[in-house]
Order: structure tokens, then sequence, then C-alpha cells
């Protein structure tokens, strides 16, 4: 049997097993990604999609998201998309310049973005976000500019614009100690983050996430729910889960270990690890970390537990009370938000 077969029917009985075990909770958001969905067939996604719905009850206005490879997106994958519900469509692109998804290591061109989102627009999904990255090895200001400007031409709802993260190991990262190619320095990478909120606030989109930026009304309520420490079930290698508010769970990653049936490493969160998590997460949100559900979540007042610490960063312009009763970063904040974490530890 084809390896993608048997790994789609491994994720099909996990969500069944899981579902009997959690006596088929109700589902209001659903987010298939994690890699890229799109190299699977299109028989597939209709299948875990299909799997998802009979066993965890969908909410009427669900919102289901894909992730999607541009350069690999065919009429009949989205065709499986729509008919299996999928209303929302976030795409990989990462770049309008051909030399640095080179760099990535990306076998698409940004004209197969352009040709993905009107495919997308045509079969039916009209909320779509384009996925782009800044702090790029050999990017510079005009070129993220350029980037930008081509992102907002797609006339698309959603852009989700992270700083590049360098994972050990890696080719590039073996690039990058050898000096064969040079990441652009903190101060320039900080002027692509300060250009970004401003262009993006100039073309209408709201910043509600460090790194997330929507048209009104169409931020990813998927996100949102994790970033407030919702639970949420994930399935397949690699797949993590929150379970009442306290149980992490993360599957093998090795897709041979997920096959044959290793178990998921399990972690019962602390409550301290539980209140840090809620801060951490509470402040990547532009409106900031809920006090009030703060509370009700832990059990605790945000002033005696982080009072101090919060006192300080307020005083440094890294973070303010708001009038909703809420803790948040400040726009400088933003840039320096794991010194304003470590501050809380």
């Amino acid at each position: 049997m084809p390896l993608r077969t048997r790994y789609v029917n491994k994720v099909i009985e996990e969500i069944v097993l899981r579902a009997e075990t959690l006596d088929h909770p109700q589902a209001n958001t659903v987010y298939i990604g994690g890699g890229t969905p799109s190299l699977l067939q299109p028989e597939h996604i209709t299948a875990i999609l299909s799997a998802l719905r009979q066993n965890f009850p969908f909410d009427p206005d669900c919102e289901i998201s894909c992730e999607a490879n541009p350069g690999m997106l065919s009429d009949r994958f989205l065709a499986a998309l729509v008919q299996g519900g999928v209303n929302r469509l976030s795409l990989g692109a990462q770049s309008a310049e051909a030399p640095l998804l080179e760099v990535l290591g990306r076998q698409h061109s940004w004209a197969q973005v352009e040709k993905a989102v009107s495919q997308a627009r045509l079969a039916g999904i009209d909320n779509i976000n384009i996925d782009l990255m800044l702090g790029i090895p050999g990017q510079t200001l005009p070129l993220w500019q350029h980037t930008l400007e081509s992102a907002f031409d797609l006339d698309v709802w959603h852009l989700s614009c992270y700083g590049m993260i360098v994972e050990e190991e890696t080719p590039l990262a073996q690039q990058i100690a050898a000096q064969a190619v040079m990441l652009p320095e903190e101060e320039e990478e900080r002027q692509m983050y300060a250009l970004t909120l401003d262009r993006l606030y100039q073309a209408g989109f709201l910043q509600y996430e460090i790194s997330n930026f929507a048209r009104p009304g169409f931020a990813c309520r998927h996100n949102l729910g994790c970033w407030k420490r919702h639970d949420y079930l994930g399935f397949g290698s690699a797949a993590h889960s929150l379970e009442e508010g306290c149980v992490r769970r993360a599957n093998p990653q090795a897709i041979e270990a997920y096959l044959e049936g290793e178990a998921a490493n399990v972690q019962e969160l602390s409550k301290q690890e539980r209140m840090f998590e809620s801060l951490m997460l509470g402040l990547r949100m532009t409106e900031g970390l809920d006090l009030e559900a703060f509370q009700a979540m832990h059990g605790e007042d945000f002033y005696a537990v982080y009072g101090s610490q919060a006192q300080a960063s307020v005083r440094a312009g890294l973070t303010r009370y708001t009038s909703e009763d809420h803790f948040a970063l400040t726009r400088q904040g933003m840039d320096v938000m794991n010194t304003v974490l470590l501050d809380f530890m």
C-alpha cells in the first residue's frame, strides 16, 4: 500500500478512536495544515474531511481552513476541498522574489501564487491567506516592500508576515554558518517589520497578532482559539493537542513511528506553566491578555501573580493596560517580545 494511503488511513483511525474516547465533542474550527496537505490526492483529503465531520459535529458556521503549496494546487484538489466544506485557504507564498524562494528551497514562483489565488476564487473559496516571510538571507528592505506590494495586488483578506527562524542542522543553517548566504542585520529586519505595520494599516488591514493581519471580520478564528488556550485536538504525525486546559499531547514526529503506533508524549502542565502560557500567548495578540479570562481560567488574580513584573514593563514602555481590562504589548514591546517574557519567567 502506498505511503500516503497508509498515512491517511492511520489519521482516520486516530480521528475515530479519539472521538470515541472524548464522546464526539463539537468542532467550531478545523485546520488542515502543519505541512503541505496539497501533497495528498483529492480522494485523501475527501476521506479525512468526511471522517472529521462524521466524528466531530461541525458548528453551522465552522471555519474550515487548509494550507496549500502554491505550486501544487490543482483544480481537482480545490474541488475536493470545497465539497468537503473548506471555506478558508492558506498559501505558503513566502516571497515574490525568485532568488529568495531559491534560498528557501521553494519550488514555486510568484506567478504560481497569483494563479493559485485565482483558482481558489473560481472554485468558490474567497477567504484566502498569504504567508510571507521577512528576514530571509539576502532580503533587503526594498525587496520586502516589493513582496508586500505584490501581496496587496492579490486583494486577499488575510496576510501572515513571519520573521524567519533558522532551524539547526538544516542545509540553510549550514550555508549561513559557512557565510555562503547572509541574514539581514537585526536593525534592517526591524525596519522590515515597521514597514509591514505601516503599509498594512494603510492598506486597510487590522493587526490582531504579532504576525497576523486581516481585513475587518476575517481574523483566523482557529488561531485565535489557540492563542486564548481553548482546547484543541491534533491528528497525524507531529500533531499537538491541548485538553482540559492542562494536558498537552504530542504525536511522534517521524511518520514511520506514527504509522507503527508509537504512543503520544503526554505532559500535564503545572499551574505555573499554564499561567505563563496564557501570558505568553495572550501577549501575541494586539488586544493582549484578557485579565478576567485569566482569573476565570486559573483561579488567580493577574496582579497578584505578575503585578511587579508587569509594573516594571509598563514603566519601560513595553506593555500597557487597556481600557478593556487587557494587558498588552506596546508597539515597542512587539519588537522585543522575548525580552519582555524573560522578565516574567
